[in-house]
């Protein structure tokens, strides 16, 4: 009989891998994050979208880094030695998104998730699924599948 009470706890709560994109504190649901890397050697594809800084070849899958700062509209990612790709799947496809730096696994409960404002941090409302207010911080909550299917 435990059963139904687990699962209520796991639906009104969701992890969230945190991190910076130029000045905005963003999130998405951990578990569509396959794995977060440093850097590593690109090859750049001719005439690709501008925020399409390449691709590379993670243990035999190719995947294709994205400099979502430049996806969402705001300034180009910042190199620095904090800079990492936050591996997704979307679509059967791997994607690299390119941050400034990770934050924390912040742990947000539902019903202290709001409806997302029109911007945060520059970033058009349209990307984000809502936000999470932690005590000293707003988090918007990428919608990772709504930033990679949209052309730029």
């Amino acid at each position: 009989m435990s059963q139904p009470a687990q699962t209520e706890i796991h639906s009104d709560t969701v992890e969230l891998a945190s991190f910076y994109i130029g000045e905005a504190l963003c999130g998405m649901d951990i578990l569509k994050v396959q794995e977060i890397n440093k850097l590593i050697e690109m090859t750049r594809v001719p005439q690709a979208p501008e925020y399409v800084l390449g691709i590379l070849n993670l243990r035999g899958e190719i995947v294709t880094i994205v400099d979502l700062g430049k996806k969402l509209g705001l300034k180009s990612t910042g190199m620095s030695d904090k800079t990492r790709n936050i591996i997704v799947n979307s679509n059967g496809e791997h994607i690299g998104l390119m941050v400034e730096e990770i934050s924390d696994v912040i742990q947000a409960e539902a019903e202290k998730v709001e409806a997302p404002p029109a911007n945060i941090g520059g970033v058009q409302g349209k990307y984000f699924t809502g936000v999470f207010k932690t005590e000293d911080r707003l988090i918007g909550i990428l919608d990772v599948e709504k930033v990679l299917e949209e052309e730029s």
